[in-house]
């Protein structure tokens, strides 16, 4: 077997927003929110489905998996891989404004249902050295619970390290199928649950057409353009810092810690500019 990354734009979206395989998303839900018993979920509508980009290797159109339950709350499923600027505050904006979208001019405010957000983050976030962690609006000193219709949860990938052996959960097994699916040649033993064992045959790149290959592979290529020119952005602002450092006369040692550059490439640049 060769399992996709689900961290892949295109892997992501085929597999949680699949409308003929709401079993995954849903064992995810309950497991990530814990909900259980008469609290579980039995049943989602996809409001966004998969869809393979109009333009094959255009940027997907869908940031994220939505979907609403039986109840009506509406649950927000997000893969971040880099930290953006000003990603929490869109984190909140987005939230929020899928929670008010959801009335029309003149209804009435009671119609509102609560807005469920889970932020799957490639990058740590948080100050917990918890992996995943749930963010409420609570009394700051009661830590009452008045305002219950945003909830914001994240699941730090950086900060889950355990191997197959030591899952001992749902929700660990979840998080280290989507952290490690595409290191694994089969599928692990003992998962003991219908939407994960989904997930997995659905990550099992054997079974996609050649258009779903295709758009994954060109998801791939962009996130490594992307990455590439990150990197180059970088290089070229400490390439500036470096400048400046040594016109104030500070040491190539000095500075090569300061901007990652190397003591070869500061030297060079001090031979530019005498």
């Amino acid at each position: 077997m060769k399992f996709a990354d689900i961290k892949n734009d295109i892997a992501f979206r085929k597999i949680f927003g699949n409308e003929n395989k709401t079993e995954i998303l849903i064992s995810f839900l309950n497991a990530v929110l814990k909900l259980e018993n008469h609290r579980k979920i039995t049943w989602v509508e996809i409001l966004n489905p998969y869809q393979l980009p109009i333009v094959l290797g255009a940027k997907s159109t869908i940031l994220d998996v939505k979907a609403k339950d039986k109840a009506g709350h509406e649950y927000i499923v997000e893969m971040q891989v880099t930290d953006k600027i000003g990603f929490a505050k869109r984190v909140v904006y987005y939230s929020a404004k899928s929670y008010s979208a959801q009335l029309n001019v003149g209804e009435d405010y009671y119609k509102l249902k609560p807005t469920i957000f889970i932020g799957i983050l490639n990058f740590e976030f948080l100050d917990t050295p918890h992996y995943l962690s749930r963010h409420l609006i609570l009394d700051a000193e009661t830590k009452e619970h008045k305002l219950k219709d945003l909830e914001f949860n994240f699941i730090e990938l950086p900060k889950f390290d355990k191997t197959e052996e030591e899952l001992q959960n749902l929700v660990e097994k979840w998080v280290y199928f989507i952290k490690n699916a595409e290191n694994l040649t089969v599928i692990p033993a003992g998962l003991g649950d219908e939407g994960l064992q989904s997930a997995y045959t659905e990550a099992n790149r054997h079974n996609w057409k050649k258009e779903d290959l295709d758009a994954y592979e060109y998801a791939r290529m962009r996130e490594t353009d992307d990455k590439a020119e990150k990197m180059l952005v970088i290089e070229k602002r400490n390439i500036e810092i470096a400048r400046k450092m040594l016109k104030r006369g500070i040491s190539i040692d000095i500075i090569a810690e300061d901007t990652d550059l190397t003591v070869e490439q500061i030297e060079i640049l001090h031979n530019d500019t005498k």
